[in-house]
């Protein structure tokens, strides 16, 4: 027999697996459906080839205790630790996969101690117990020939979840500075809306002493001068309320920079602007700019080769296994040239009856994979809902704060008129409450309207992607 034709078979063998695995492993394209150019509602303004996420957030929020904060809840939060973590675990399954290329080495010293029962034949034909012996020292290897691509996919499949554990790190941080901005902003909100219900306590005191006076004078009733008084009571109420949300929200900030809960630094409303140019880029700029949207995407890659994965357990596995070492029945005999030994088997094992399982595992992998496209493209619509709700609200916002200003001015007229009007007896005292009372309204409305344009300049910095940077 020819003993260079087991090589030649195996080269074939090798040849035709090669050419076949081209055929099986099927590449990742991403879904053309996936953008929409109208994706979001751009009525207002144009599209352009930048975005605003690709500024960084140091040059979106300059005030400096902002900052500080920003920068510490980056540093310590423990969301964001954790996604570390993950990124860390996803990095070792990576470095796994890739090993799998390689062959499997196991090596070490034995000894096997053997006596056979004496009820056996064989202890009958010795005539009573016999005892053996065996030393080895043997190495075994052991390899996989990825010939249908199998070992790829699943490299592959890791290297998309690695990268998808990356874009989830990226998305927690741009969620924790958007968070620590809000927070941030509604503590100076709060501040502000405390300065006003102070001033209006102010106000309505001295609208309390003017009101005895004129009582005393026989100008009002004791209504009235109970009725200014329930107005003092009702701004202190509101004062507490005031000082618990602050204490509250001061609570979450600490929590975002995990920290114990204690006194946030912070600056004034007034001193807080958001950047007049909002560049949004295409809708495609979402695929690149926002890391939620990015992660769901990896998540469908990882999907897609985990399915290339299953779909290849159904064709044979080509494995190679040698051992080889020494082996002797005496101790002293164990390094002797005669004691080596080795061997090398090539086995191509084709799955028969475990089929149903494998059938199983591909339609759960094909099934997986439906759900990480369906996932892919709520990701994206939903990018594209929060762009549009975010830029409709903070376009809305310059209207309707100078609208509401308009509204305070007219209230803040009428409780000076009524007032003066009540001074000479010539308007019911109830008049004066009710334009005291939607002038304060008036003024917290447009301290929320406010904030509310500064949490939406926020959140389309967010939605577009931005604060991860």
């Amino acid at each position: 027999m020819n003993k260079y034709l087991p090589i030649k078979l195996l080269s074939i063998l090798f040849a035709s697996f090669f050419l076949t695995s081209c055929i099986t492993r099927e590449k990742y394209e991403r879904p053309t459906e996936a953008i929409d150019e109208n994706l979001f509602r751009t009525d207002l303004l144009p599209q352009d080839s930048l975005s605003l996420a690709t500024v960084s957030w140091k040059e979106i929020f300059t005030d400096a205790i902002l900052q500080k904060h920003i920068t510490k809840a980056l540093e310590n939060n423990l969301d964001v630790r954790v996604a570390l973590q993950n990124i860390n675990a996803a990095d070792s399954y990576l470095k796994q996969s890739k090993a799998a290329y390689l062959p499997t080495l196991s090596a070490g010293p034995n000894y096997t101690f053997q006596t056979q029962s004496l009820n056996t034949q064989n202890a009958q034909l010795f005539g009573g117990r016999v005892y053996r012996n065996q030393f080895d020292v043997s190495a075994n290897v052991g390899w996989e020939v990825d010939v249908w691509g199998k070992l790829k996919a699943q490299e592959k499949a890791e290297l998309a979840s690695y990268l998808g554990t990356v874009s989830t790190h990226q998305a927690v941080k741009s969620d924790l500075v958007a968070s620590v901005a809000s927070a941030y902003y509604q503590l100076l909100t709060f501040d502000d809306q405390k300065r006003i219900i102070n001033e209006t306590i102010t106000l309505r005191k001295k609208n309390l002493e003017t009101t005895s006076a004129l009582k005393e004078a026989g100008n009002l009733t004791e209504v009235a001068v109970q009725q200014s008084e329930a107005l003092v009571f009702n701004a202190q109420s509101m004062l507490i309320s005031i000082d618990v949300q602050i204490a509250l929200l001061e609570n979450t900030m600490s929590l975002l920079m995990a920290e114990p809960s204690g006194d946030i630094e912070r600056s004034t409303i007034s001193a807080q602007q958001m950047p007049l140019s909002l560049k949004l880029g295409y809708p495609a700029n979402l695929l690149a700019n926002r890391p939620d949207v990015k992660a769901a995407e990896y998540r469908l890659m990882n999907a897609f080769e985990l399915t290339d994965a299953a779909r290849a357990n159904f064709y044979p596995t080509l494995r190679l296994t040698g051992s080889g070492g020494i082996t002797a029945g005496e101790i002293d005999q164990l390094f002797n040239v005669n004691s080596l030994f080795a061997n090398v088997v090539a086995g191509l094992t084709q799955p028969i009856l475990n089929k149903r399982q494998i059938k199983t595992q591909y339609e759960v992998s094909m099934a997986n994979k439906e759900i990480a496209y369906l996932n892919f493209r709520r990701s994206i619509l939903t990018a594209g809902k929060e762009v549009s709700d975010a830029l409709k609200v903070y376009n809305s916002q310059d209207g309707f704060i100078s609208l509401k200003r308009q509204e305070m001015e007219a209230y803040k007229n009428s409780v000076e008129y009524s007032q003066e009007l009540v001074n000479y007896g010539l308007a019911n005292y109830l008049e004066v409450i009710n334009a005291s009372v939607n002038q304060l309204n008036a003024e917290l409305n447009i301290s929320n309207a406010e904030y509310s344009k500064l949490d939406a300049g926020i959140e389309l910095y967010r939605a577009l992607g931005g604060g991860w940077r």
